[in-house]
């Protein structure tokens, strides 16, 4: 069956530009109440190593120009820093980091976690900075890893049971190896682990021939714009899922797992599916200071709440 365009034989290469449909966020999922518990700083310090790339340390670093410190993506100061380093250190945490180049900090994407707790717990645990390891036993009492941007970058729903190895970004997939994780953390019942959900997708600008976009929406097509407000869509159900009580954690009877929802602190706690605080005038997923400092805002007396749920302080 054919269709008949009229009128374009002039535009055949003009472009189309349009944003994408403002993803609908869906209804706020329940969750953990942490309300009942302190969240005063814990009562003396506890080692904490926080696995990230360039999101996760800029977010820890104060504001100031970009300066490394000691590895890739390990920033003392950052134009959008979230001061969270300082913030945790004034609440007597020993801040750690490893990132790009290290062994347990070179792989971050959601299906290099599932390997690496599994394979390198014990290294992981003992980790001082980077590849530097403990000297005289010493060992992190809490680790905190997040994975960056492209990781909502959802490609459909995917089959159920789903792969915990992937390699397709669906909901089933990050579903499953978000369960086979469980099983690595009831081994350290010692070890609070706290994961931070993947930053959310700036918003795009898509161009299109014409007459693409025209035979797209003829024949019911999704345009570019309409296939990106979905990934955005499937992100916000897998976080919503991560983070719900009855989600990831349902029949997790420990303390020693938690969930840090930063993505929906970016997206304007469900104002969107997308950032709400981008950088370089709105075209970089990497998030702007602004929404750095209200996560950090927010995570400082989560975490307290969290150690002292998991039975690392009085």
């Amino acid at each position: 069956m054919g269709v008949t365009l009229i009128g374009l034989a002039g535009a055949a290469h003009t472009n189309v530009s349009s944003l994408p449909p403002e993803p609908r966020a869906p209804a706020r999922v329940a969750r953990v109440d942490l309300s009942a518990i302190s969240a005063s700083r814990p009562a003396s310090p506890l080692k904490l190593l926080f696995i990230h790339h360039s999101v996760g340390g800029v977010w820890l670093a104060d504001a100031g120009p970009a300066r490394e410190d000691g590895g890739a993506c390990i920033y003392r100061t950052h134009p959008n820093g979230g001061s969270l380093r300082s913030l945790l250190e004034r609440e007597g945490y020993e801040v750690h980091e490893t990132s790009y180049g290290s062994q347990i900090g070179e792989k971050t994407d959601l299906f290099h976690w599932l390997p690496k707790f599994r394979d390198q717990m014990d290294r992981l645990v003992a980790t001082d900075h980077n590849d530097t390891m403990y000297r005289n036993g010493g060992r992190n009492q809490i680790v905190v890893f997040k994975s960056c941007f492209p990781n909502s970058a959802f490609v459909g729903d995917g089959d159920l049971p789903g792969n915990p190895a992937g390699r397709d970004l669906t909901v089933a997939n990050a579903r499953a190896t978000m369960r086979a994780l469980l099983p690595e953390f009831r081994k350290r019942p010692d070890v609070l682990f706290v994961y931070v959900t993947a930053p959310p997708l700036v918003p795009q600008v898509f161009t299109e021939r014409r007459w693409k976009w025209l035979v797209k929406r003829l024949i019911g097509k999704p345009t570019w714009a309409d296939e990106f407000a979905a990934q955005a869509s499937l992100a916000r159900r897998f976080n919503n899922w991560v983070s719900a009580t009855d989600g990831w954690l349902a029949e997790y009877r420990l303390t020693n797992v938690a969930v840090f929802d930063y993505y929906d602190i970016l997206t304007g706690h469900g104002a969107s599916d997308l950032l709400r605080f981008p950088t370089e005038d709105g075209i970089d997923s990497h998030p702007a200071r602004d929404g750095n400092v209200k996560a950090s805002d927010d995570f400082v007396p989560f975490l307290n709440r969290v150690v002292r749920r998991a039975g690392l302080s009085q």
